[in-house]
Order: structure tokens, then C-alpha cells, then sequence
């Protein structure tokens, strides 16, 4: 037998991670949930592969969401909503639709990360030193 306090992973954790994680929850806010330090979560996933994939693709249904938001804030996008008026004394929802404009920056920060090659600030020059000798020759 192992030496050390026993482990407080229960199987109803694996479930319980996978909601945690779909919500947009870290590690550390796991651990915190669990009542764990953040190692403890790590060891878990080491040790635990049902708690792992738990976590992987619960991580993976959050950076989804917020890929589809950044699309939809970078490309602008439109919704349904109403506004709430008063006429001659009555209260009146009209529905109408809104149009969000896209958004420079959410472009920007697409742009750089989907099509770096393209996009990038950095920008690659040569700035070697040739030989005097060498230009010399080059003229001639």
C-alpha cells in the first residue's frame, strides 16, 4: 500500500470536471471546486484517464464557444431582439433586429493567429554584411 493521506478522487468527479471545464473553468478554479491544490488536478489526470479526457474535451467545447465568438465579433452579425416603448400611456415590446459591425481588433487578432505568414508584425530582413572587397567587385 502506497504510503501518504488516501486520495479524495471520487468517480463522480470525472462528470463533475467535464461540466466545469465546458463552462470555461482553469485548473485552479477546478482545484478550488474540488477543494485540491492544482498539482492534485494534474496528478489526477496522470492518474486517471476518464478524469483527463474529462477535462480535454470539456476544454475543448469552451475554446469552441469562444472560437465561434471571435468569428462572429471579428465578421459582425446580427440578432433578434425588442425594444420596450411607451405609447399614449401603454407599455409596447417591438421587435426589431440588430446588427453588430464587425470589429477591427477581433480581425486583427484572427488574421495573426489564423494567417500568420500573411499577418504577422515581425517582419524577416536581411541585413548581412557583405565584404568591402565584395562590392567592389560587384560594381565593376
Amino acid at each position: 500500500m502506497p504510503a501518504g493521506q488516501p486520495t479524495k478522487f471520487k468517480p463522480a468527479f470525472v462528470e463533475q470536471a467535464a461540466k466545469l471545464c465546458t463552462l470555461g473553468a482553469t485548473d485552479i478554479e477546478l482545484a478550488d471546486f474540488f477543494g485540491v491544490s492544482v498539482r492534485t488536478i494534474y496528478r489526477w489526470s496522470a492518474e486517471h484517464g476518464e478524469f483527463c479526457q474529462a477535462l480535454k474535451q470539456g476544454k475543448e467545447v469552451a475554446d469552441e464557444r469562444v472560437t465561434r465568438a471571435l468569428y462572429h465579433r471579428a465578421t459582425g452579425y446580427s440578432f433578434d431582439t425588442v425594444k420596450i416603448m411607451q405609447y399614449e400611456g401603454a407599455v409596447m415590446e417591438v421587435p426589431y433586429r440588430e446588427h453588430v459591425a464587425p470589429d477591427t481588433t477581433a480581425m486583427i487578432f484572427w488574421l495573426k493567429n489564423r494567417r500568420p505568414d500573411l499577418w504577422r508584425e515581425k517582419q524577416e530582413i536581411d541585413v548581412s554584411v557583405r565584404p568591402f572587397e565584395e562590392i567592389l567587385a560587384a560594381l565593376k
